[in-house]
């Protein structure tokens, strides 16, 4: 399965990846998968136990949002379920959006438009 407006895959976790939480939240939610290539092959990833506690504690800590994560059913990555939100969400005092199978910083008009429609 290919990456998509909803999913999106990473070989490790880095805390550089709660912009793409943000994005899903700011957007329709999605799923990230960490410990599988780009086209969802699972290669497997170190330490999954203390990531099942680190990732929501971080999410809820940086972006003050709630996420499930759970191993997948081969025992070898992660799955980290991200509820859209219809609050706007930050990440460090910047905005993030998913568009396709990109995470978007937004900018200007965008993120003005973003926060209003967000806001009411």
């Amino acid at each position: 399965m290919s990456e998509h407006q909803q999913r999106e895959y990473k070989r490790i976790w880095r805390d550089e990846w709660l912009k793409t939480i943000c994005a899903f939240a700011n957007a329709q939610g999605g799923k990230l998968i960490v410990g599988c290539d780009d086209s969802g092959r699972s290669i497997g990833l170190a330490h999954t136990e203390k990531l099942l506690k680190d990732i929501p504690n971080k999410t809820r800590d940086v972006l003050g949002v709630m996420v499930d994560v759970n191993l997948c059913p081969d025992g070898r990555a992660l799955e980290v379920d991200v509820d859209a939100y219809s609050n706007p969400i930050s990440y460090k005092g910047e905005y993030f959006y998913r568009s396709g199978s990109t995470t978007q910083a937004l900018k200007g008009a965008a993120l003005e438009r973003f926060l209003l429609r967000k806001r009411g």
